[in-house]
């Protein structure tokens, strides 16, 4: 305790006589000779007033309404595809120029497109958008069949968003709007709608949601008048077995075997791999096998340390001639030569 206090005391007295450091300040004159060389270092941090401050300082406000909403994403159709939708009257019945549906897909549904116009009056065309897409404000789709589909055939027009059916629009052209009503319209965009969501892949949903509409198109040529009961009776029933039977089954026979292999296709290929292996380690095994049979312990025969066993016999026919008499001999074939 003694020798703590006088260095205590000298600790104190020290720091009150201590001056205190002050940062070092620029000249007004320094400030200027750098500030005309194009650089101005630390003008808020240095001291100095607010009036050596450079002229050309401008506030930065916060963003404005429309700075933010060009920074948010759009989910808006691309600008170099709105021609091609909605430019003029589509050359085929599929339009999708941003390719969503895949080669194969788009071919299929072409194909679909095409023998349903071939035996229908009503032409059917499938604009494909993606999910989230969202048609521009300055395209009224409203006014598409009648811009576009004004003049020909009658057809209908769907909007169908892939993966989100129940996001699809259906457009008659201005001669069938007036034979069906919007209530029928609005039952067979639901009918299309359910069966498109019973199944799971967004292609096999377009493909089931194509054919309800189609079926339901021959309800409305009835209603219009563009065809008569004979006429439209088997071609229901055609589209009905072609639903059952046609590449709606087997394209759900594939998604079917495509969800299997996806859970189980690693365990059933592991599973397939192990069996093989074992059957070749057996089959190898078998190969190379060998036996050795044991050798039992006989017990002596008269007390002798062989038996007779089974070998050559003797005999004898008679006691009174000699063995060489009794041999009988061996023919000869070659007559002694």
């Amino acid at each position: 305790m003694k020798v703590v206090l006088p260095w205590l005391l000298l600790a104190v007295t020290s720091g009150a006589v201590t001056p205190v450091l002050t940062l070092p300040a620029w000249s007004k004159e320094s400030r200027e000779v750098v500030a005309e060389d194009g650089w101005f270092p630390g003008a808020d941090l240095l001291a100095g007033s607010v009036e050596d401050q450079p002229d050309d300082a401008t506030e930065v406000g916060p963003p404005t309404t429309a700075e933010m909403t060009e920074q948010l994403p759009s989910n808006q159709i691309p600008d170099e595809f709105l021609d091609a939708y909605f430019a003029s009257r589509p050359e085929t019945f599929l339009v999708d120029p941003q390719g969503l549906l895949g080669p194969s897909a788009s071919r299929d549904r072409l194909t679909f497109l095409n023998l349903h116009s071939d035996d229908s009056q009503i032409d059917f065309h499938v604009y494909v958008f993606g999910t989230e897409q969202e048609i521009p404000g300055e395209v009224r789709d409203e006014e598409i069949s009648e811009r576009l589909f004004g003049e020909g055939r009658p057809s209908l027009t769907l909007f169908y968003y892939l993966g989100a059916p129940d996001r699809s629009e259906i457009f008659l052209s201005p001669g069938l709007t007036n034979a069906v009503s919007d209530a029928e319209r609005r039952r067979m965009l639901q009918s299309s709608v359910l069966a498109a969501i019973e199944r799971s892949d967004a292609i096999t949903q377009l493909e089931a949601f194509c054919v309800q509409t189609s079926i339901r198109i021959y309800w409305i040529e009835k209603s219009a008048g563009l065809v008569d009961d004979e006429a439209l009776a088997p071609r229901v029933k055609s589209e009905q077995v072609m639903v059952a039977e046609g590449p709606s089954k087997v394209a759900a026979l594939k998604q079917m075997f495509n969800e299997f292999w996806w859970h189980w296709g690693a365990i059933v290929s592991v599973s397939l791999a192990g069996a093989v292996i074992a059957l070749a380690a057996w089959w190898v095994a078998c190969c190379r096998a060998k036996y050795r049979f044991p050798e039992f312990e006989v017990a002596p025969r008269l007390g002798g340390a062989h038996a007779a066993g089974v070998g050559a016999v003797i005999g004898f026919g008679s006691t009174t001639q000699s063995p060489s008499a009794q041999h009988s001999g061996v023919p000869d074939y070659f007559g002694g030569i």
